[in-house]
């Protein structure tokens, strides 16, 4: 199944080929739309010339936030964003040598898994539960009890990004989120 999340053909083929920037655009969905969150990581390749682990870990910091503030910057918080792509880039580069997709494919279950993705910065439970759902419907990533992880994110619907695959299925996991918060205010 094709990436269909941002809406845009350049930025939707960066996340199917790199697991690094799936990582970094759901890290970045806060707070913010979105298939522009998704963008980010395609907005700094463009900037950077590439979105290699290594060359943002080891970019100069205020360079790389200038990067990301640039207009269309990757978040309404581009500074603080741009900090959390670093520590995260370093993280994959020191504890996985690299290699995003060894967040899931060394885990020994679901439960492992989540557990690996939110010690990242900017991944609560609710962030990562999200994200597994996203790996098994988008990458095809299942381990052992990755259902009960994802919880009702696991569920066919149009809940989260995890059900994104075209634009219609966008504004039908919108409704949902609205309808939701609509709900929560009684």
């Amino acid at each position: 199944m094709a990436i269909q999340i941002c809406q845009d053909p350049a930025a939707d083929a960066l996340l199917a080929e790199s697991d690094f920037a799936l990582l970094i655009g759901m890290m970045l969905d806060q707070q913010y739309p979105m298939e522009h969150a998704f963008r980010g990581p395609a907005k700094l390749s463009e900037r950077m010339g590439s979105f290699e682990v290594e060359e943002v870990a080891h970019a100069d910091p205020e360079r790389f936030a200038e990067m990301a503030a640039t207009t269309p910057a990757i978040h309404r918080f581009p500074g603080s964003m741009a900090a959390r792509v670093q520590e995260i880039a370093q993280i994959i580069l020191d504890q996985y040598e690299g290699e995003t997709s060894r967040l899931w494919t060394e885990a020994k279950d679901g439960k492992d898994l989540l557990k690996r993705i939110t010690a990242l910065p900017g991944f609560g439970k609710q962030k990562g539960q999200i994200f597994v759902a996203l790996l098994a419907k988008q990458r095809g990533v299942k381990p052992q009890g990755w259902e009960a992880v994802a919880g009702d994110y696991a569920l066919e619907g149009f809940r989260s990004v995890a059900d994104v695959v075209d634009a219609d299925s966008l504004q039908k996991v919108r409704d949902f989120k609205k309808a939701k918060k609509a709900a929560a205010k009684g």
